[in-house]
């Protein structure tokens, strides 16, 4: 029975072996070596191949960053990578299609590393995770990848992911079960969360950041839960130096907006890319941002360049989250956007109400009479302003009326006559006078009412349709 058992066993593992080795048959690219200069920065840092790595990632500043744990436990951080890539708006992903790279806590195991990439190589974050499943998002094969092209996911350039996967590689074949990726908008400082406060993800934003706050106070992996729809971190011992840096960066944030900081909104026409790799674009082309290699991706070029020739939109917001200004910035750094609302238009001053006309005055003594035109303003009683008045004049015969009083003389006449002189009314019906020779009393119904025109501020989202790869990123 025994000899059964250990037969099995061995059968098993040569199946599983068989299945790697066809995995990864023919994909010389899974074996990249990590570069020399990383192995050289490792060594300075105390750092080797085989110790546990984390990702961070964030939009705004198109970053990505691997950090190691080092011998002591604690996280440090080994390189920043300018990223070459990315499409849609700061916020979650929601639904498939939204060009939306996804923000929240994942997990990358060894079976999401992808080697047969059509993008050079590859690793799948794991979208959805628990959280976007609890709130009904939707999506697939939402990848790190190269090519410097984006439909939803963070794209490098061929180099930087051939660097990056191999440090999640060699750090998953020393026995780290799943490299964890936290994906946010910005950096959760003070200054990015009170120009962002009124944004409609700011709650959860704000969610990120208190696992964001644990690593940055432990440098130790969060662990990562989902209950009540909202992610929920490990606490510990550290709950209390995490809860006091909280409190720090909210009283920071509080400052900054008693200071004047503007609330912002930032609207990209379809993402962005590092300002190293801009400047490159414009300077040499799309050819600049990707190695000519034999391992090189397929051609795809540059995702959508004409979205990266300027930066993103601010909206300016008031104080209910409104847009009351919309100004383009140079980029979507800091000062850049800084400058970009200094410059908005300042809103325009109400304007105030349109002043009651003066009463037409009696005319000059002699035969002859004001000429007048009734005019209505809204919400105000009728009122009779005098356009011209002919004191020389003599007044027409009763065959040779006005054109006004004749038109009105069909009118059927109600209630009292009133003073021409005043332009009153009679009850709450307006008057409309003229003053011939013979003091004549007639009245004019209100011609309809315009409905004011209502001006609203719209800002454009930024275009969708392109098609997304779904099965070799």
């Amino acid at each position: 029975m025994a000899i059964k058992q250990l037969a099995l066993v061995a059968f098993v593992a040569l199946s599983l072996a068989a299945c790697e080795e066809e995995r990864y048959r023919g994909a010389s690219r899974h074996w990249i070596p990590i570069p020399s200069a990383t192995y050289a920065l490792m060594s300075e840092k105390g750092m080797n191949k085989d110790q546990p790595v984390l990702i961070r990632s964030y939009k705004k500043e198109s970053e990505l960053e691997i950090w190691k744990r080092k011998a002591d436990g604690q996280y440090a951080l080994l390189k920043t990578f300018p990223m070459c890539r990315w499409s849609g708006q700061l916020g979650p992903k929601v639904r498939e299609g939204d060009r939306m790279a996804p923000e929240g806590f994942y997990a990358i195991a060894p079976q999401q590393m992808n080697p047969n990439s059509s993008y050079y190589v590859s690793f799948n974050m794991g979208y959805p995770n628990a959280y976007d499943r609890a709130h009904g998002r939707t999506g697939a094969h939402l990848m790190v990848h190269g090519a410097c092209s984006s439909a939803g996911c963070y794209s490098m350039t061929d180099d930087q992911i051939g660097e990056i996967y191999a440090l999640v590689r060699e750090a998953q074949n020393a026995g780290q079960k799943a490299v964890q990726m936290q994906a946010f908008p910005f950096r959760m400082t003070a200054k990015n969360l009170a120009q962002h406060r009124l944004d409609p993800n700011i709650a959860f934003w704000k969610n990120l950041k208190e696992g964001s706050d644990y690593f940055e106070v432990t440098k130790d992996e969060p662990a990562v839960a989902v209950a009540g729809g909202r992610y929920v971190f490990n606490g510990g011992s550290a709950l209390a130096a995490v809860a006091e840096k909280r409190q720090q960066d909210e009283t920071e944030v509080a400052s900054l907006v008693a200071k004047g900081t503007p609330a912002i909104r930032l609207v990209y026409d379809d993402g962005d890319q590092h300002a190293s790799f801009k400047q490159a674009l414009m300077s040499n082309g799309a050819a600049a941002l990707n190695r000519s290699a034999a391992w090189a991706s397929k051609d795809v070029g540059v995702s959508r360049e004409e979205a990266l020739a300027v930066g993103p939109r601010v909206a300016v917001l008031d104080a209910n989250g409104r847009t009351k200004a919309t100004v383009r910035a140079a980029s979507a750094d800091n000062d850049a956007v800084l400058a970009a609302v200094t410059a908005a238009p300042a809103e325009e001053p109400a304007k105030p109400a349109p002043a009651k006309a003066e009463p037409a005055k009696p005319a000059a003594s002699g035969p002859a009479a004001a000429t007048q035109v009734a005019r209505v303003s809204p919400g105000q009683a009728l009122q009779a302003p005098v356009l011209a008045s002919a004191t020389s004049t003599p007044v027409a015969p009763a065959e040779e009326k006005p054109f006004l009083q004749r038109a009105l003389s069909f009118m059927p006449v109600f209630g009292s006559s009133t003073s021409a002189d005043q332009g009153m009314t009679t009850g709450s019906t307006p008057v409309a006078s003229a003053s011939p020779a013979a003091p004549t009393s007639i009245l004019a119904p209100l011609p309809p009412r315009r409905a004011s025109s209502l001006r609203t501020s719209n800002l454009d989202q930024a275009t969708a349709g392109y098609a997304s790869q779904t099965t070799t990123r």
